[in-house]
């Protein structure tokens, strides 16, 4: 009977690529957000009939914090309004623009091929 001997090295097996991760997925996070949040914003400038900027200077980014982004209006008094969720709008014509929810729907499509991009950047952390 003949012996093997088997050696395991390598980032995945020397600890690299568990140290590596949590950078590489705010990284990912951090593009996801920045991405929805202009989606966001270029969504107001296509639908606002007058803008101010008022509310537009209130979208922010949070983030990106344990692998999470989150973009939002900082309570906006318009907000739920302008998205179309609000009290108001059930009583009204104005039925909201649904910026948040048309930029979620987009970034959901996009969020694959935009996270492949960015791990694709921090491949080289993994031994790739």
């Amino acid at each position: 009977m003949a012996e093997v001997d088997v050696t395991f090295e390598g980032p995945l097996f020397d600890g690299r690529a568990q140290a590596a991760m949590p950078g590489i997925v705010d990284a990912v996070s951090g593009a996801l957000g920045t991405e929805g949040q202009r989606r966001v914003l270029s969504g107001l400038d296509a639908t606002l009939r007058r803008p101010t900027g008022a509310y537009r200077s209130r979208i922010s980014l949070y983030g990106p914090r344990g692998g999470q982004s989150r973009v939002h209006d900082n309570r906006g008094i318009y907000g739920p309004w302008l998205e179309g969720t609000g009290s108001r709008n059930r009583t009204t014509r104005f039925k909201g623009y649904r910026n948040f929810r048309k930029a979620t729907q987009v970034l959901q499509r996009a969020a694959k091929p935009l996270a492949h991009n960015v791990i694709s950047r921090h491949i080289d952390k993994l031994g790739g």
